[in-house]
């Protein structure tokens, strides 16, 4: 048994989704059985918030919701109907239909389970089964989604549940050294680790969801990226890269211009505050990136990055949670990006921080905040910046060919 996973723009329009069911029967008739979890068609997420917004300017998330999980069942529904058109014993299925349970943080949601005795039951009864990805069922019935990128996340969650391989398949033809889209010369990676994959998903690529990196990783599921429209060669995602592979210094360099720079000045200087301040943040989903302080006569300074909230949550959240105190002011600042290095051999090789920092500086790019991890090195440029940022740092580590 194999989960492949195939993103919205593998099936973009009929045409494409009859070929995606001509690769799956290729493998059918090698004798396989096959998961394919799907995404809606094209851009056709993005047309449902569109169409959300016309009718609420804040639509309830759990309305969202129930409209936006209808794009995937039209694919899935499809996809099946290709497939039985072929001679291919083929069933869609929903979240709901699988057992996908979730938590019940609407638009963002986490997978609990899955109702593996029914996957295999079906699957011994035909040759394919078409699945939903991106939503999920709460234990109460409700309907809810995964975020963006979600369905690599409902494929990896299906193949670490049922212990077997996970491909998937996109418009790229696997992980590069950069964005091949923004790089002319960029390098496909024959393999890379999980720990990389994951640093890069997180820091802005879009390869892979990071959290279905996380789940693969904590399950050692055999992860595969390839494209959908060609038969060239695609990227392993590993725990460890081959002995006989030379481990490169760096593997890859993104940016991500999806950042807001969050700045309070003079808060007083107490655990309390900074404890009330990022647990209200949290307790409202808001992801805090880079964090650093300054202390000057007996105030606190404070910087830090959000990701995937709106500045109106965040400032609203600062707000909230710091009324019992006086004399602070806040203020937002979305003209950023941040600008990422990432690769195992960073934890070896010294001076990888110094070529990071002169790159950027001998191009002139001030830096705004930094932050770093034993495989990863992260700067703050202005937003205008990012290209010359991340063109300089590929010259540095030589990404290209």
């Amino acid at each position: 048994m194999i989960v492949q996973k195939y993103g919205g723009s593998s099936v973009a329009t009929p045409e494409k989704i009859r070929g995606v069911a001509e690769r799956i029967k290729q493998r059918v008739d090698r004798g396989e059985k096959l998961v394919v979890v799907v995404s809606a068609m094209g851009k056709t997420t993005n047309s449902l918030i569109a169409l959300a917004e016309q009718v609420s300017p804040e639509p309830s998330p759990r309305e969202l919701d129930m409209l936006l999980s209808t794009g995937e069942q039209v694919t899935s529904a499809l996809l099946a109907m290709a497939l039985c058109d072929m001679g291919i014993q083929a069933l869609s299925y929903n979240a709901f239909q699988l057992g996908m349970t979730t938590t019940g943080g609407f638009t963002n949601a986490r997978i609990m389970d899955l109702n593996l005795n029914k996957l295999k039951t079906q699957l011994n009864r035909r040759n394919v089964l078409v699945v939903t990805g991106f939503q999920g069922i709460t234990q109460e019935g409700d309907v809810t989604t995964l975020g963006r990128g979600g369905s690599d996340t409902s494929a990896v969650a299906i193949a670490a549940k049922c212990g077997c391989r996970c491909e998937i398949y996109s418009d790229v033809a696997g992980v590069y050294t950069c964005d091949p889209n923004r790089c002319s010369g960029a390098r496909k990676l024959e393999y890379i680790t999980y720990d990389e994959m994951l640093e890069l998903s997180s820091l802005g690529a879009k390869v892979l969801h990071s959290r279905a990196v996380e789940i693969a990783k904590k399950y050692s599921v055999d992860l595969y990226c390839a494209s959908t429209f060609s038969d060239e060669r695609g990227t392993h995602v590993v725990n460890s890269l081959p002995e006989w592979l030379e481990q490169p210094v760096v593997s890859g360099v993104t940016t991500d211009s999806n950042q807001t720079r969050v700045n309070i000045s003079r808060l007083p200087r107490s655990a309390s505050v900074m404890s009330t301040l990022f647990s209200g943040l949290a307790g409202k989903g808001v992801n805090v990136d880079m964090i650093s302080t300054v202390n000057e006569n007996g105030h606190s300074y404070l910087t830090f990055t959000v990701v995937d909230a709106t500045e109106k949550t965040v400032l609203e959240t600062v707000r909230e949670s710091l009324a019992p105190w006086e004399g602070w002011s806040v203020s937002a600042d979305r003209n950023v990006a941040k600008v990422s290095a990432v690769g195992v051999g960073m934890k070896s090789a010294p001076g990888v921080a110094a070529r990071f920092f002169s790159a950027l500086d001998r191009k002139g790019i001030n830096m705004l905040g930094t932050t770093t991890s034993e495989i990863k090195i992260s700067a703050l440029v202005s937003r205008d910046d990012g290209e010359e940022a991340l063109r300089a740092l590929v010259e540095e580590f030589g990404l290209v060919e």
